[in-house]
Formats: C-alpha cells, sequence, structure tokens
C-alpha cells in the first residue's frame, strides 16, 4: 500500500482560519460543509445515513448493487479513483464488480480525513490482495492536479457530494477535474433529484435531532482548533429547501445575541439574535440540467441510472477518445428494476 499526503501537518487547521476569516465576516455568514467530519461529525454522519428520512444513501446503494456490473464492463476501469472516500463502504461493490471484470488492478481512495483514509486502505487492501492501493491524503476542492495518473480510469464521485457546490463550483471542479482525466477514462456521480419538498426537508432535518447535532459539530471543530468559544446550544439548526436554486440549505441560527472570541485568530465575530450562518448547501438536480453541466465540462453521457421513485441518480460519463479510437457506449438511461 502506497500513501501520499498533500495536505501535511498545517493544512486543515490553516484552511479552517482562511475559511472561518472570510466566511464569517461576510455578509450573510457562511462556512462550508467539510468542516463537519472530525472524528465526531463522521460518526454523526454514519447515524445520519441509517435514518429512516435519509433516504439517498439507501437509493444509491440500491443502484450500485443493480449497476455496478454494467459500469464495471463498460469502462473496464484499471484504477478505481473514490474523492471524498470515507470508510470506502460503498466502494466495494464497485472494486467487486471491476475484480470480475478482470480489469481492476489500482484502488487509489482520496480524502482529507488521514485516519479515517488509511483505515478504510488496510481494510481495502487485506479484502483485495495483489490490489495496488494508493492511499491519497488531498483536498479534492484544491489537489485534483496531483492525483496518481495510473492506468484507465473510474473516478467515482459519490454521494451527491457535487451538490455541495453551487452551479459555478461544480462547472470549475468539473473542467478542473476533466483535465487531469485522459480520452477514455470515465466519472461516476451520485446525485440527488429534485423531489417533494417535504421530504427533502426532512431528510435534514431528522425527528431525532441527528443532523442538528451534525450541523452544530462544526462549533466544537472551531472551539477545539481555533480556540473559539462557542456555546452550541446558543445556535439552532435550521434546514430548509430554495426553488429557485433546487437546493436545501442548512443553516446555524443564533438563538441570542453572540459574541464569539477565535484566540488563535485573534478575532471576534458578532452574531446577532436571529442571524443565520449557512453551513452547507445541497443542490438537487433535474437530469437535462445535470447532463448540460457535464458535457459543457466536456464529457460524453454514457448511462443514467435511477430508481423508479426517482430519487437518486448515478451519472457515468467518459471523457472523450482520440480521433480513430472507439466510441463511447451509446447513451441510454436505465432505472433500478427495483431499490432496497
Amino acid at each position: 500500500m502506497y500513501t501520499v499526503d498533500h495536505m501535511g501537518p498545517r493544512y486543515l487547521r490553516q484552511a479552517l482560519a482562511e475559511d472561518v476569516r472570510t466566511g464569517l465576516t461576510s455578509v450573510p455568514k457562511w462556512l462550508p460543509p467539510k468542516w463537519f467530519y472530525d472524528a465526531a461529525g463522521s460518526e454523526l454522519f454514519s447515524r445520519i445515513t441509517r435514518l429512516p428520512e435519509y433516504y439517498p444513501s439507501r437509493r444509491e446503494l440500491a443502484l450500485l448493487r443493480e449497476h455496478a456490473r454494467e459500469i464495471a464492463a463498460l469502462t473496464e476501469a484499471e484504477n478505481l479513483v473514490e474523492l471524498g472516500s470515507g470508510t470506502s463502504e460503498k466502494t466495494t461493490l464497485l472494486l467487486d464488480a471491476l475484480t470480475s471484470e478482470g480489469t481492476l488492478k489500482t484502488y487509489t481512495p482520496v480524502d482529507v480525513d488521514g485516519t479515517t483514509l488509511e483505515a478504510a486502505a488496510q481494510r481495502v487492501a487485506a479484502a483485495y490482495p495483489g490490489l495496488a492501493i494508493w492511499a491519497v491524503r488531498a483536498d479534492f476542492e484544491r489537489h485534483l492536479s496531483l492525483l496518481p495518473r495510473i492506468g484507465r480510469r473510474l473516478v467515482a464521485f459519490l454521494g451527491g457530494t457535487l451538490g455541495n457546490m453551487d452551479e459555478e463550483g461544480r462547472a470549475s471542479f468539473l473542467t478542473e477535474l476533466r483535465a487531469t482525466l485522459s480520452p477514455g477514462d470515465c466519472l461516476l456521480l451520485g446525485a440527488d433529484l429534485v423531489k417533494d419538498t417535504g421530504r427533502l426537508v426532512a431528510a435534514y432535518d431528522d425527528a431525532e435531532g441527528v443532523t442538528a447535532a451534525f450541523n452544530r459539530n462544526v462549533l466544537s471543530v472551531m472551539n477545539r482548533e481555533l480556540g473559539a468559544d462557542f456555546v452550541p446550544e446558543a445556535f439552532e439548526h435550521v434546514a430548509l429547501y430554495d426553488a429557485r436554486l433546487n437546493r436545501i440549505e442548512m443553516r446555524l441560527r443564533a438563538v441570542r445575541h453572540t459574541r464569539v472570541r477565535f484566540r488563535e485568530l485573534d478575532l471576534v465575530v458578532t452574531f446577532k439574535a436571529g442571524e443565520e450562518t449557512r453551513t452547507e448547501i445541497s443542490s438537487k438536480f433535474y437530469r437535462y440540467r445535470l447532463e448540460r453541466e457535464v458535457e459543457r465540462a466536456g464529457y460524453t453521457p454514457v448511462r443514467w441510472y435511477s430508481d423508479p421513485a426517482q430519487d437518486f441518480a448515478l451519472f457515468l460519463a467518459q471523457v472523450p477518445r482520440r480521433p480513430g479510437e472507439d466510441r463511447p457506449p451509446e447513451y441510454r438511461s436505465r432505472r433500478a428494476r427495483h431499490h432496497t
């Protein structure tokens, strides 16, 4: 197993400090969602995926079970690259399918959390002896150009994480990723689809309050890493759907006037009673719009898989081959025959 670290010991703290200075001095205030995911946040998110309200993980898993074999056959990938790999649980379905196809030689998990990355990579290495593992600690928003360029690649970007970016951010990400890929390489996206507003909001505001705890966890991260003095109970969780932008927004609303000092930054931030800080966006997609975004970034659509309820989709696209090489497979849509 090979381990590559593009972040260094101070990277996360410096990046957090930069985001806090920029986001919490803006009007309105905001923070990027990646700061949810320390050890406590990762455990809370794992609980979220098992909640009855949170359908995306179940739908995506069912689609992977249904279509991993076809994805493996279409891509013939030698290297599975997973951005935001986390615990690599869903990855097993793709690894099994590509192994059965006989093409897979390398697995490249990419994540910012070095501890989670190392543990997941070791589990995969034990389960798939002979498979080369390149575990890359990197921020996919900043280090795409540094990822290993080994073999014919299938880049998996699952969990609806693409939706955490706004349209401009998605265009930049897809274009930058495209520049690192070779003709014939493929991209597999997981995308949550536009649906009933009540179901969307419930998925981000569960009855047990797990998502609320997950949202407030970012305050604990700033307290620990930047010497802030947030009182988490002074902020309440808010989830709402913006129909104009087709996205969920999670926010933290100050329940009273609050003044927060960041000792490590020599910074003081004031939150008025009722003032909201946006901590996450989760865009929901119409098929034609996501297809258009991906095509504009230079990819050719290959397959669109969705469940019968049209809750979630897997979208497979390919970097066009050079003239004279095989053309990509004819683009067809597939709906899962069932889901669990």
